[in-house]
């Protein structure tokens, strides 16, 4: 039986494998995507709460090139520079897809993120590509010219490979380590990979003490080391999650402290001074009542024990009590692990990659593109747009 032979082979329907795939067909490539999900862009279709935050436009600016980590951070500008998110956002107009700004540059679907998935598998078409799903891979070799696939479904050869397997993040969408498992076998080195935009977890004792807080939010300045991150803070039954939390877990390391300010933009000695002159009689817990969630403000009174009126506060017990509102310090136990991690931080190693094409430098007609790769963006977009320009890139040579 002959082998089916294509141009190109994209490992992965996600949001780069699509990219990439487009971008070869429209070159009049031959272009197969496999992947073993049943439905093409599933982390898409669950991303930003089913709304799918496609992008930020912030993303190729100045400040937006310096929101990406990995150990080569200036890796990723190159790609991010030739498809920029103004050229996705011209996509999905032409495709009357409706969509909105949110804080921070985000930009979000007005309706599902289905529509986003649809308008990749509508592109694909166009270009003459073909999708073949639940398609298990289960050996891939070097040939002669290219490459020889053995899939579940069976044998197929291909000039360029592109792997777009994503990273271990959510493995009940299908992650695998499959990625990382090629680029080893054809002498790629694979970065230290570990959750990222995740959940903060603490240990028996810290939740015990903070388990009437669950399901407050408030928002916060969230602090490790020089890295500060200003957004939305969660109290949950395990730890802490909200934006925060998440976009400072990709710096957070076990053994580490992170600081709250529970009062950010704001001076909390000067509003205790002034809750002083004008409520001179309330006991601490109903002034911090005024200034936080009433369970959060509880728990901070209690913790400081400090009795009596606050009329009858000196300046140094109300500095004793902002310090305690400006730099609240915890220390997590772990992550909530790559079970609802947003991504992989880590991955390929870039210095084996063209920046340009996403090439591997030293096995002609293989590219990696996406989680994969070890770059990765704040949370709010930055993924997807590094998603779509890393694609973009390898379409445009494999």
């Amino acid at each position: 039986m002959t082998d089916l032979n294509y141009d190109v082979v994209v490992l992965g329907a996600g949001a780069a494998g699509l990219m990439a795939a487009i971008e070869a067909g429209k070159r009049g490539r031959s272009v197969l995507v496999v992947d073993h999900a049943r439905n093409p862009g599933e982390k898409i279709r669950i991303s930003g709460g089913g709304r799918c935050n496609f992008t930020n436009i912030n993303a190729t600016h100045t400040t937006g090139r310096e929101r990406f980590l990995s150990r080569n951070p200036r890796f990723a500008l190159a790609a991010l520079s030739r498809y920029t998110p103004e050229m996705f956002i011209e996509l999905v107009r032409r495709h009357g897809i409706t969509w909105h700004e949110k804080t921070l540059g985000q930009l979000f679907c007005d309706g599902s993120a289905t529509q986003i998935v649809g308008m990749l598998v509508a592109e694909l078409r166009r270009a003459g590509g073909t999708l073949q799903l639940e398609t298990e891979v289960e050996a891939v070799a070097k040939a002669d010219t290219g490459f020889r696939l053995r899939l579940s479904t069976g044998t197929v050869t291909c000039d360029s490979l592109v792997v777009a397997t994503g990273g271990k993040s959510i493995p009940k969408m299908g992650a695998t380590g499959l990625g990382y498992q090629l680029a080893q076998q054809f002498g790629l080195a694979v970065t230290e990979t570990r959750p990222a935009l995740v959940p903060l977890t603490f240990e028996i004792g810290t939740l015990e003490r903070l388990k009437p807080l669950a399901g407050i939010s408030l928002d916060a300045e969230v602090r490790h080391g020089k890295t500060r991150f200003e957004e939305a803070l969660l109290f949950t039954h395990r730890g802490l999650s909200g934006p925060s939390i998440l976009q400072i877990s990709s710096f957070w390391r076990e053994g580490d402290a992170i600081h709250l300010d529970l009062l950010p933009g704001r001076d909390a000695l000067e509003a205790l001074r002034q809750a002083r002159a004008t409520t001179p009689k309330l006991h601490l817990p109903a002034v911090l009542a005024t200034l936080l969630p009433r369970r959060l403000a509880q728990l901070v009174a209690d913790e400081l024990a400090l009795p009596g009126m606050i009329g009858d506060f000196s300046d140094k017990r109300l500095a004793s009590v902002a310090q305690r509102l400006e730099d609240w310090t915890v220390k997590p136990v772990g992550s909530e692990g790559y079970r609802t991690a947003e991504v992989t931080l880590g991955g390929v190693d870039t210095t084996g990659l063209d920046a340009r094409t996403m090439q591997a430098r030293d096995v002609p007609g293989l590219y990696f593109v996406g989680e994969v790769v070890d770059v990765t963006g704040w949370l709010g977009g930055y993924n997807f747009q590094w998603a779509w320009a890393s694609g973009w890139a390898a379409g445009q040579a494999a």
